[in-house]
């Protein structure tokens, strides 16, 4: 009988530390969501920084007074399971008074940045009017900013423009970020993806990062379909190393005033650095913004014989070795070309 009531006041005892142990857990997990950090009162915009850490985005919400207590906000993002859950972006806090309010908002709240897609191959200019049409950027001020000198400096690229160096990507931009930040972004994306693999690659064939770029931007302008990306790069590596002028018609794109369209044999005699019909070797820089397959037909040709190609009129293109077979596929382009008019 005494066993038995031991057993049973053992059971109990063990009942009431359950008990109180889960009311301590219970009330330190209510302290930590509801410990007051904002102003109750005040609507706060924060920018949290793409790639960032749990840990640099509660120092970056107090170093901007989102916050006082930065070791309790740790506490609830943990205690709610939002370690790897906060987004980068730009938000709008509404009035957020407690830990679980800022964190709410972080994680399901208002989200002020819109989604903005840079294609492969845009121009800078081309840029500049995406993001006036997505986030009202002023597209001189954004064109000019990518044209300054001391902006191309604090970003480490060695060219005239960061033409060739914003990479192509689907971005989340919100309507307060300057040009200056939206190209840091771009910049920084674009050193992401060209890696040191790319670079080792880049010195074994002799080339600088600004020629890959420019070549690529070539190859951008000209290939639809990437299986034959790498084939149209090895055909301007032939002429380079022929001492041939490429003759690419994206360079004469990139000058027309009114393209892009079908260009005139005018348009080939137009006195600019850019104009591969009349100028040996590379243009002086990119001539749009390459996205990664092109850079990595550019660092990795085809090995062909191939110095010619003439577009066929579906996307592809039919390549030559020799200027008698390259007139020939042209002559046959031209046919169905004249054909397809009648029709």
């Amino acid at each position: 009988m005494m066993k038995k009531f031991s057993f049973h006041l053992g059971q109990s005892f063990i009942g009431i530390i359950a008990v109180v142990v889960f009311g301590v857990l219970l009330a330190f997990y209510s302290l930590v969501l509801l410990w007051p950090q904002g102003n109750p009162y005040k609507s706060v915009k924060v920018t949290i920084p793409s790639g960032a850490s749990l840990k640099e985005v509660s120092a970056h919400l107090q170093d901007n007074n989102v916050i006082r207590n930065e070791r309790s906000f740790l506490l609830a993002v943990k205690a709610l399971g939002y370690e790897k859950d906060i987004p980068a972006g730009r938000f709008k806090l509404m009035k957020a008074q407690t830990n679980f309010d800022i964190i709410d908002q972080l994680v399901n709240g208002v989200h002020l940045n819109k989604q903005v897609a840079i294609l492969e191959g845009w121009t800078v200019s081309m840029i500049a009017r995406a993001l006036e049409k997505k986030i009202g950027m002023d597209p001189e001020e954004f064109e000019n900013a990518c044209n300054n000198s001391l902006l191309l400096w604090k970003f480490g690229i060695g060219a005239e423009s960061f033409e060739g160096y914003l990479f192509p990507e689907t971005y989340r931009f919100s309507e307060d970020e300057s040009p200056q930040e939206i190209i840091g972004r771009m910049v920084e994306e674009y050193k992401k993806n060209f890696n040191d693999d790319m670079r080792m690659r880049m010195k074994d064939i002799g080339m600088t990062e600004r020629e890959v770029i420019t070549l690529a931007s070539i190859i951008e302008g000209e290939a639809i379909y990437n299986r034959e990306r790498s084939v149209i790069a090895g055909v301007y590596h032939n002429r380079l190393k022929q001492g041939m002028r490429l003759q690419a018609d994206p360079t004469i794109q990139y000058i027309v005033e009114d393209g892009p369209r079908r260009l005139l044999k005018k348009d080939l005699k137009i006195d600019s650095p850019y104009n591969t019909y009349l100028n040996y070797g590379l243009p002086p820089g990119p001539i749009n913004n390459p996205g990664l397959e092109s850079i990595k037909a550019a660092l990795y040709p085809a090995d062909t014989e191939y110095l010619y190609f003439v577009a066929r009129g579906d996307g592809y293109h039919n390549f030559s070795r020799t200027k008698e077979e390259h007139n020939k596929a042209k002559r046959e382009y031209q046919k169905l070309r004249h054909k397809i008019k009648r029709q």
